[in-house]
């Protein structure tokens, strides 16, 4: 094969790029434009805003297009990643998905739990992508903390994210914005269903929703977890520990790091001078990948093979119905129990106030 045979034979095998799209371009919007504009065999199109003056300083910045109105956005993309504040995500998302979009939106899913649902059927009928951007599943601490699991019996979980206040995200309360991640990687962690929850919570005097929250989970596989998020607390966390029958594991999605806690096979004694090992503890090096970057690259490789993503609208699903309900046991301060029918409680919408 000639030289101008091969570069021919290499052009029309390379794959075309993905012409993607930003809906909203506020805090995490900014990111998902920063990341797309630099991925390969991507093409940012253009991003969409409300606010004209910031939709065009982004575009301006990362060399793409502004439109005004997103509906005119979509006839020139294969995908879209929407990014804004919850209460539109159904609007949006169902639009985007209506024109044959594929469409990675941001946590929550929706607002509620039945235009979650319209979501996920429109997403179905339409033969669309329809990922959420739980993008905790894409830490590398996680990948490696769901490895170490499989090596050792679960028994407990806890999980904590804190956070000082911010004016971010102030739509919804500290369940959805906060605590969803962990319920996503509980879910995943455990894999069982909840057979039983109990959960407290509290706001500050000017806060229309509830600022901190905890929650306590029993899964039907006999494992239990804790769950507590604030948006009050003056130093940010973001940590889950396992509780498994031969080790204690710790892992830190902020410093990227894990610690694994064993009891000693052995001591050593002898009659003068006993040594005891009281533990060994081993630290687990984890990569730097950037999680959005991993989120969205997984996002295109969906929509250009088809595939079904990792955290798709049923996943997400699961974890706004578990969330709905932790919500409305922290206002009314009971316990659900699946088996009992009287302590079940009516969904109602995240949007509602407390």
């Amino acid at each position: 094969m000639s030289a101008a045979e091969n570069n021919g034979y290499v052009q029309r095998h390379q794959p075309h790029p993905i012409r993607v799209g930003v809906i909203g371009v506020g805090n995490m919007g900014q990111h998902h434009t920063r990341v797309l504009s630099s991925m390969k065999d991507v093409e940012l199109v253009g991003v969409a805003d409300i606010n004209i003056e910031r939709g065009l300083e982004t575009a301006s910045k990362y060399k793409t297009k502004f439109f005004e109105d997103y509906c005119e956005l979509l006839p020139h993309v294969e995908a879209v990643c929407i990014a804004v504040p919850t209460r539109l995500h159904y609007a949006v998302g169902i639009n985007c998905l209506l024109a044959g979009v594929h469409v990675l939106i941001e946590k929550p899913i929706a607002a509620n739990i039945s235009e979650a649902e319209s979501l996920v059927n429109a997403a179905a009928e339409s033969g669309c992508i329809l990922q959420v951007g739980h993008i905790e599943r894409f830490k590398p601490a996680f990948g490696e903390l769901t490895k170490i699991l499989k090596t050792d019996e679960l028994l407990a979980l806890e999980a904590h994210r804190m956070s000082p206040y911010s004016n971010r995200a102030n739509d919804v309360s500290v369940v959805l914005d906060l605590m969803i991640h962990d319920i996503d990687l509980l879910l995943e962690l455990a894999a069982a269903p909840v057979v039983k929850l109990s959960a407290s919570g509290t706001r500050t005097p000017n806060s229309t929703y509830l600022d901190y929250v905890t929650a306590t989970l029993g899964f039907a596989n006999g494992i239990v977890a804790t769950l507590t998020a604030s948006k009050i607390t003056h130093r940010k966390i973001r940590r889950i520990v396992a509780h498994c029958k031969n080790s204690f594991t710790e892992a830190d999605f902020l410093k990227n790091e894990i610690w694994i806690h064993r009891y000693p096979n052995n001591s050593i004694t002898d009659n003068k001078q006993p040594y005891r090992q009281d533990g060994l503890i081993e630290k687990v090096y984890t990569s730097n990948v950037e999680p959005l970057g991993a989120e969205l690259e997984h996002f295109i490789n969906c929509v250009r093979g088809g595939n079904q993503p990792s955290v798709g609208g049923e996943q997400a699903l699961k974890a706004l119905r578990l969330a709905s309900l932790i919500e409305q046991m922290a206002v009314s301060d009971k316990v659900w129990n699946p088996l009992d029918s009287q302590s079940e409680p009516r969904i109602q919408s995240f949007s509602s106030t407390i």
